[in-house]
């Protein structure tokens, strides 16, 4: 409709509406408790590393994860995991691949012939993919999906937010001087498609002295926390730079990371499962 304000939910007119899109359905071989997307208003935030590290935190665990990585024409999950075999399909089920502590990974680079060949769609293409990753592929026993967003709060994100059953999301930021109207643009995403939200993370949050120790803002001090008592959102945790996860992240051996404070940020996540 030409004056829809983007929020089904309190619309009259949503019954007869034809923007409406109906939610895609996990098929009998998927059993997902709770989905939850990791959200970023902008690229180069770390938003797939903070999705990783969650992921992998969840896993020790005892939690069973998976990774759908809707980054179609930026997919980085199955490098983070070292994972280069290909996705396999028998009739309408495609069947993902596991990482070696047992994370189950579906990304359109397991598609691909070469891994650097580019996906040149627009974005119909690539949120039809994305949809069907979620109901073709046989998941199994979940206790959470974890959706690695695309980056923005452009069309193909606005679809898959559509399109998917999200029960939650979490955003991702940096300290920048922008962080107020990135977040504000995916905090206010989410509450359009009325998708609770967990809470924000913030990501290269400070760098450690490796000498003294000391805390040191890099990017400049961090404005979250006067911002989240503004919006009244909460902040899981703030990460810190450090290039020895990074360099895991490139050696595909991101299970290996050492990041006490996304231990307690998965706690928090962890509860969230537990209510579902």
């Amino acid at each position: 409709m030409e004056t829809c304000p983007g929020n089904c939910a309190t619309c009259a007119e949503k019954d007869n509406c034809s923007n409406v899109i109906e939610k895609a359905k996990a098929n009998e071989l998927s059993h997902i408790k709770k989905i939850i997307g990791v959200l970023s208003g902008k690229g180069g935030v770390g938003k797939s590393f903070v999705t990783a590290s969650l992921a992998t935190y969840l896993n020790r665990m005892g939690h069973k994860v998976g990774i759908l990585d809707a980054d179609i024409t930026g997919p980085s999950i199955p490098k983070a995991f070292g994972i280069k075999e290909k996705a396999v399909g028998e009739e309408q089920y495609i069947f993902p691949r596991e990482t070696i502590g047992g994370i189950k990974v579906i990304s359109s680079n397991m598609l691909l012939q070469n891994e650097s060949d580019p996906i040149i769609w627009r974005g119909s293409l690539v949120s039809n993919l994305v949809t069907q990753f979620f109901e073709n592929v046989a998941w199994g026993e979940l206790d959470v999906l974890l959706i690695d967003m695309p980056p923005g709060t452009g069309d193909v994100a606005l679809t898959i937010f559509q399109s998917l059953p999200i029960d939650q999301v979490v955003v991702v930021t940096s300290p920048q001087d922008l962080v107020s109207l990135i977040v504000s643009k995916a905090l206010k995403m989410a509450e359009m498609m009325t998708i609770p939200i967990i809470g924000v993370i913030e990501n290269m949050s400070y760098l450690i002295c490796p000498k003294c120790e000391e805390r040191i803002p890099i990017f400049g001090a961090s404005h979250l926390g006067a911002f989240a008592k503004e919006r009244k959102f909460n902040i899981l945790g703030k990460l810190p730079l450090n290039s020895e996860n990074t360099q895991l992240m490139d050696k595909g051996a991101i299970e290996k990371i050492n990041l006490p404070e996304m231990g307690v940020i998965a706690k928090t996540i962890s509860g969230e499962l537990k209510n579902a």
